[in-house]
């Protein structure tokens, strides 16, 4: 049976793939983006994150059955505080009134390798307070501090949390409705191709993302995480980070971590 399916962050990379091959296989899938999609919405805002939700409960008013929260973006400023924690984690919030509607509903979002990585403890806190103004004057305290490094780590970490906790809230498990993330180590996409062009940041990012299994991902392969976990065959995975990262943290973290 054909599944209703929202993918953000469609128009590129990986929710671009992850689209593809949904409606590959008969889905139903709405794409949200800046541009290039069926619901175009900037999610960087709390107005475009609104305009996204009304459009998208117009269309599926009678319910959803799966979300893939791809959106983000890598470069280091404060805008990547608002798209890759806000612009997930309240799509996904005001999305799930439309997946207790659903079959079998699945929501599943886009962490990073980068959890790994140091990151701004407070700014994590404000993210996880819900506080947006505190956490964009704090992620530019840090550009400023020259410390613009730790953003991206710190929106990936707060969402990862973010996961974490809500996974087993009132409305998600208890509603038959699992949560989890895919943890992408490096992934050649539109949204890296900046760092590749720098060989400076591309020696970083090799130093800080070893992976020893196939080297750099491709964006189908995080895809094909992502729509397992989005899947009635997913019955019992929930609050997970599942690393798609060719090894990168089991060499950075060894067996401390299990």
């Amino acid at each position: 049976m054909a599944r209703r399916v929202v993918v953000t962050g469609s128009a590129s990379g990986i929710g671009r793939a992850a689209a593809d091959m949904l409606r590959a296989r008969g889905d139903r899938v709405v794409g949200v983006d800046l541009k290039e999609a069926e619901v175009c919405a900037d999610l960087s805002a709390p107005e475009g994150r609104r305009a996204a939700l009304e459009a998208l409960t117009a269309l599926f008013g009678d319910g959803l059955d799966a979300v893939v929260a791809c959106a983000g973006i890598a470069e280091p400023v404060p805008k990547a505080v608002g798209v890759n924690y806000f612009g997930v984690t309240e799509l996904l919030t005001g999305l799930r009134p439309l997946l207790a509607r659903g079959t079998d509903p699945r929501a599943v979002t886009v962490g990073s390798i980068t959890v790994t990585q140091p990151f701004d403890a407070e700014l994590v806190e404000a993210c996880l307070a819900g506080d947006e103004p505190s956490a964009l004057r704090l992620a530019q305290g840090a550009v400023e501090r020259g410390e613009q490094r730790r953003l991206y780590p710190s929106s990936k970490n707060a969402l990862v949390r973010w996961v974490r906790r809500t996974c087993v809230a009132p409305g998600w498990a208890d509603a038959g409705i699992p949560l989890n993330a895919v943890g992408p180590g490096t992934v050649r996409t539109p949204m890296t191709d900046w760092i590749f062009a720098d060989p400076a940041m591309k020696a970083v990012m090799d130093a800080a993302v070893p992976m020893p299994l196939n080297g750099y991902a491709s964006p189908e392969a995080v895809a094909k995480a992502l729509l397992w976990l989005a899947a009635p065959d997913n019955t019992h995975v929930t609050g997970q980070l599942v690393y798609v990262d060719g090894g990168a943290e089991a060499v950075l973290r060894g067996d401390a971590a299990p």
